[in-house]
């Protein structure tokens, strides 16, 4: 893991980081998506059970997981884990219960009434990814949201094992979020039976949850034909750190990051030279016995960063620009800095907050903005399985007191029909 000094250096370093999905072969991933959204689209299950078989080693027969097993996985669970999905779920539905929008309405001097009525969504499809790893709390934090927003049903998808297994604690999460329709299939080709429907997957309203760069590009393809929540790149973590942080707990925050996935990134911005060698160090230790030690190697070698800033302005000034999806703040006074803080998709502060907090039980979405993305959106929540209607009613008086301006506009853009369609209704 580099450690760097230059301002230049930083800036360059966090540049190429925030590009790292550009260095996979995006026009190749596009052309085989395409591919597999068409086959989808035209064949349904059949192309569904082929890709599966051919990605996954396995002959989905049935796509389905009975209601029967989803029960027994939770039936199953261990004691301790399942008051640890209960915990979670309970602090995920109290913080997303606050963020339902409340439709309104407004009356005007002269009678007319314009309102703004919120409702769910119809369906929702929730992707799960498995592969390198599985998480039980990617279906809490989608699922959760969906339910408060008032989604009556949700289809979740998941890419089984060789064995044409799901984990056992993704179902047994899954259980506890009411969801009884899950079928075993992952990659674009469950995107593409989301967005499409096929004879066993019901055509959904919205996409949500993470994946690979395939599942991110059928996500991207299909927009339009249904709404998706994001588009996720691999994840990251920056932390920004002075003298007073300890470096042992820097440096697994930092592997805690990286052992997503080969392109996650995990960066530190520190004003302390001693603490970036003592964190360089406290990796490598902690990789010799790693589990997951090819995977972090990868990732901290490729798409970590060590920077030494003159003074935390600095830090603030780079982390700002890089727009972090986790930004954790170790410092002296960590509540002092926040206030400075203009882009990061969630924030973290102190010795006792790391990341790892949010990701399971903290209550606020882990589904957040990667890329630099949050310089413009935010975390996933109950909004994302809503949509909106305006809701307009004019008088004969308020039309009347408005049909000069509504005419002169019209005209204005040369919409002859727009501003005739006030004027028939006054002949005199």
């Amino acid at each position: 893991m580099n450690i760097v000094h230059n301002d230049t250096d930083i800036q360059n370093e966090l540049k190429r980081i925030e590009n790292r999905i550009n260095s996979e072969n995006n026009e190749k991933v596009n052309t085989i998506v395409k591919t597999i959204l068409e086959d989808v689209k035209e064949e349904g299950d059949e192309a569904l059970k082929r890709y599966t078989l051919k990605f996954d080693g396995f002959n989905p027969d049935p796509l389905n997981i009975s209601r029967k097993e989803i029960k027994k996985a939770w039936d199953t669970t261990s004691k301790p884990l399942k008051e640890a999905l209960k915990n979670a779920k309970h602090r995920i539905e109290k913080f997303h219960e606050r963020e339902i929008p409340k439709s309104f309405s407004i009356k005007g001097i002269h009678g007319e009434d314009v309102q703004r009525k919120w409702l769910p969504v119809k369906r929702a499809g929730l992707y799960v990814p498995g592969g390198r790893a599985s998480y039980p709390s990617t279906v809490l934090m989608n699922a959760i949201p969906a339910k408060v927003a008032g989604v009556k049903e949700i289809i979740m998808v998941s890419p089984p094992n060789a064995e044409g297994e799901i984990n056992k604690t993704v179902l047994a999460a899954a259980h506890i979020c009411g969801i009884e329709n899950i079928f075993k299939v992952g990659g674009a080709q469950a995107i593409a039976a989301l967005a499409f429907g096929t004879k066993e997957i019901s055509k959904v309203d919205v996409i949500s949850g993470p994946g690979n760069i395939f599942v991110t590009t059928a996500k991207k393809l299909i927009f339009g034909s249904t709404g998706i929540d994001s588009l996720a790149g691999p994840s990251e973590i920056l932390i920004i750190a002075d003298d007073s942080a300890d470096s042992s707990h820097l440096a697994s925050d930092l592997l805690a990051q990286a052992e997503h996935d080969p392109f996650a990134s995990a960066i530190l911005l520190t004003t302390s030279d001693s603490v970036a060698q003592d964190v360089r160090k406290n990796i490598s230790k902690e990789l010799e016995n790693h589990p997951r030690k090819e995977i972090c190697m990868k990732s901290i070698n490729d798409w970590g960063l060590i920077g030494v800033c003159d003074n935390l302005e600095r830090c603030i000034k780079f982390s700002n620009q890089f727009a972090p999806e986790h930004l954790e703040i170790m410092t002296m006074n960590p509540k002092q800095l926040v206030d400075k803080i203009e882009n990061a998709g969630a924030i973290f502060l102190g010795k006792w907050t790391p990341e790892a907090v949010g990701d399971y039980i903290a209550g606020p979405n882990h589904t957040l903005p990667t890329s630099g993305n949050a310089r413009f959106s935010g975390a996933l929540g109950v909004e994302t399985f809503m949509k909106n209607s305006s809701i307009i009613e004019f008088n004969q008086q308020s039309l009347e007191k408005n049909s000069e301006d509504i005419i002169n506009l019209a005209t204005s853009e040369g919409l002859y029909s727009h501003a005739e369609s006030v004027r028939v209704r006054f002949p005199d």
